[in-house]
């Protein structure tokens, strides 16, 4: 990898992780793309290595929101405990799909996500929770928690609003319970990937090192950002990329003749 490649992942590096401490996800779904397409490295080790940046800095990013009483420990627990065996059942199905149909279905996940985050409005917090609905978030659980063992995706963008809508959380806590939901899941979902062995170190090293100090700063950014705006800008980032995605796979895979 050439050295404005590298300086351009670890770049995108800092975004993952502040998206991740100011949204309670979306950084995570770029983190596979960014090194698949920017960083060079081979699809199923780069969801593997998503999966460790992603866990690894939800799981600091998480302390930063605990300190502020951002966290909600029983209901995140429970989505993350749901979370886990889909993980792991999505790491075992991802085995058996070839590279380019993950990468086709990642984008076809971005796609989704970005498309949820413009239409989704910014909900406030409630002087009175809803009243949880735990059958619901254990089947949301577990979804979401496939999607991330399967492409590498931590879901942060159906994690939060769930714990809104079904959990009956206040916005800035579902933010933070988020986090630990999408590092139990991560963590989970790595131990099933086959390319745990073909990790490029000297890559996700600084990479989580970066997105760990994004994270930082994105916790202490929140609430100080209109979440419309920001939601806006970094639905159309994740867009771009999908399409970008789907492009190189259709050039990999039906070449011109």
């Amino acid at each position: 990898m050439t050295p404005t490649a590298t300086i351009a992942v670890l770049a995108l590096a800092l975004l993952v992780g502040i998206s991740l401490g100011l949204l309670g996800g979306g950084g995570s779904i770029l983190a596979v793309p960014v090194l698949t397409a920017v960083g060079g490295v081979e699809p199923r080790a780069a969801i593997a290595s998503s999966l460790l940046i992603v866990g690894t800095t939800s799981a600091l990013g998480l302390l930063q929101h605990a300190r502020a009483g951002r966290v909600r420990w029983r209901v995140g627990v429970v989505f993350g405990a749901a979370g886990v065996v889909g993980a792991l059942v999505g790491g075992l199905l991802g085995r058996t799909l070839p590279p380019g149909v993950l990468m086709v279905l990642l984008a076809g996940t971005m796609i989704a996500a970005a498309v949820a985050m413009l239409r989704r409005r910014p909900r406030h917090d409630r002087a009175e929770p809803a009243r949880p609905r735990i059958a619901l978030v254990l089947v949301l659980g577990t979804v979401v928690g496939s999607l991330a063992g399967l492409v590498g995706a931590g879901g942060g963008f159906l994690i939060v609003p769930a714990l809104i809508l079904l959990a009956g959380l206040p916005a800035s806590a579902a933010i933070g319970t988020s986090l630990l939901v999408i590092a139990m899941q991560s963590l989970a979902g790595l131990a099933a990937q086959p390319a745990l062995p073909d990790i490029p170190w000297a890559l996700v090293l600084p990479f989580t090192a970066i997105a760990v100090a994004g994270s930082f700063l994105g916790s202490a950014l929140t609430g100080r950002i209109p979440e419309r705006a920001l939601r806006t800008g970094f639905a159309v980032l994740v867009l771009s990329v999908a399409v970008a995605l789907l492009v190189q796979q259709l050039a990999l895979h039906l070449p011109l003749t």
